[in-house]
């Protein structure tokens, strides 16, 4: 056990695969009704060892093309393919908690309006993994990876964030109307803070009222029913 806890580094999910991958070898080479207790020498662990990072590198390539994958496959509704990648995933090693995250995630950006569901679920099955931890939450993930993949599908709050940071971005730190500016003192309401702001509730129905800096009165961040002026660079969406 020493020895295993040292190929693995500490990390008990990479011992545990290790070891599986250890027995299922020996078995593979043996009469499976041969008598227990089967031999696992230190070799046999570390080449099992050596194969199981071959096959999910965390840190490397692997485990983005893996996650890359887990999402376009969401964002295309194929949950058969997502139910793959998922299990691809957790049986390689991965972090349960790592892929409910990334759940969280697709739901707002990638389900959106669409469905006001699909939030809280996602966040109900990060807290479900971190109570009942592997392997019993993988079916957990799959719960939710198959609601995501098989639900309505909407960016439009994901899009206009990305107009708000690119505008942001261009126009800086634009000045907040006087009239919707906090006047907690008195100073504050002698430089006309707040003043002309209209109360909402004190009006039936739309208020005329500006919101946005001067400079964007007639910004729209939201763009239904418009051609989309806010490209997703290939990076962008995993």
């Amino acid at each position: 056990m020493k020895h295993l806890a040292q190929l693995a580094d500490g990390d008990a999910r990479v011992a545990l695969n290790a070891l599986e991958m250890t027995v299922d070898s020996v078995l593979g080479k043996v009469n499976r009704e041969a008598p227990l207790p089967i031999e696992v020498t230190q070799e046999m662990m570390r080449e099992s060892f050596q194969r199981s990072t071959l096959l999910y590198d965390k840190d490397g390539e692997e485990h983005y093309n893996l996650i890359s994958a887990l999402h376009k496959s969401l964002r295309g509704s194929d949950a058969d393919a997502s139910i793959y990648w998922l299990g691809r995933m957790l049986y390689a090693g991965e972090d349960p908690l790592y892929i409910a995250r990334r759940l969280i995630r697709f739901a707002s950006e990638d389900v959106g309006l669409a469905d006001n569901t699909a939030l809280p679920l996602a966040l109900a099955t990060f807290q479900s993994c971190q109570v009942v931890g592997m392997p019993e939450c993988d079916v957990i993930l799959a719960h939710c990876a198959t609601y995501l993949a098989r639900c309505a599908k909407g960016v439009e709050v994901y899009k206009a964030m990305k107009r708000v940071k690119q505008t942001v971005e261009k126009e800086g730190g634009l000045p907040v109307p006087l009239h919707i500016r906090n006047a907690p003192t008195k100073l504050m309401k002698e430089l006309n803070y707040g003043a002309g702001y209209k109360y909402n509730p004190d009006y039936e129905g739309t208020v005329e009222q500006d919101y946005l800096p001067e400079q964007l009165k007639m910004r729209k961040f939201f763009n239904e029913g418009l051609v989309d002026d806010c490209k997703v660079a290939d990076g962008d969406a995993s």
